[in-house]
């Protein structure tokens, strides 16, 4: 693929999550990060705010459209009449960039009719970009150039999961004993969808809370990489800027494999 195809929007997205990125990188080594806890217990930094202005700006500055962002979005009432928007995350995976493991993403989507046709994942830390765009495919870059989604297909005899380094419930252990996984590949932020869309691993089971902004940019990159996501409350593909912003537990699906063939626990 030559870059130079890449979707005139979708190119102006990554820069400016490549801006951001740098944004993060300069409190990324920082003791004193202002760390303010938020009123959902969830730690916020001047990283996130700073990102989140940059972003704001440059997005307005190209196109006429709503953003939707983790720190600032509007009224259902007047968020329910968007036909497209911006959804973005500037910094997810905030306890990794505090705990400096490296794991954290700049997470920008651009929605229309409720779902996400193009999405970017950056990762400050190692400079790898993932984007991906509807009818169009889903790549990383990094510093050999390149590369279209999936980059290595695994066999399915031995299911890989990935999921959160932080947090497992009473369901993820259920999820991984009811299928017979024994080797979990442990992700932090968005990246555990990249590690499906990359064929790292089979399956991203997530049984926890998550925001729409934490998943939109995740979801278009799978999509595109031949994967599936799955809300597991309405078994079909998540929809977006509901009322509620928060997400019903979900399941991304590797490329090729069977969705009946995985066996889901009991969520009521």
């Amino acid at each position: 693929m030559n870059e130079n195809k890449i979707p005139e929007m979708l190119e102006e997205m990554i820069q400016i999550s490549r801006g951001a990125g740098d944004i993060t990188l300069k409190y990324y080594d920082d003791p004193e990060k202002s760390i303010k806890i938020k009123n959902d217990d969830s730690p916020l930094t001047k990283a996130d705010l700073e990102s989140d202005k940059y972003i704001a700006d440059k997005l307005e500055e190209l196109w006429d459209i709503p953003i939707v962002s983790e720190e600032k979005y509007a009224d259902y009432d007047l968020r329910k009449n968007y036909t497209d928007f911006f959804l973005v995350d500037p910094l997810d995976g905030t306890k990794e960039f505090i705990e400096g493991n490296g794991e954290f993403t700049v997470n920008i989507a651009y929605m229309k009719d409720k779902k996400p046709i193009m999405g970017v994942i950056y990762t400050p830390a190692t400079g790898v970009t993932y984007f991906a765009a509807e009818g169009f495919g889903s790549y990383v870059e990094d510093s050999d150039g390149i590369k279209k989604l999936p980059v290595t297909e695994l066999e399915s005899d031995k299911l890989i999961a990935t999921g959160s380094r932080k947090h497992t419930t009473y369901l993820d252990s259920s999820f991984m004993k009811m299928n017979y996984i024994e080797n979990v590949i442990p992700a932090g932020s968005s990246l555990k969808f990249c590690r499906v869309a990359m064929g790292y691993a089979h399956l991203y089971p997530r049984f926890q809370g998550s925001m729409e902004w934490d998943i939109a940019a995740g979801h278009i990159i799978a999509k595109e990489a031949g994967c599936k996501l799955l809300d597991l409350k309405t078994m079909k593909e998540p929809e977006y800027n509901k009322e509620s912003l928060l997400n019903n537990y979900f399941l991304v699906i590797g490329q090729g494999l069977d969705v009946s063939s995985i066996k889901i626990p009991d969520i009521e």
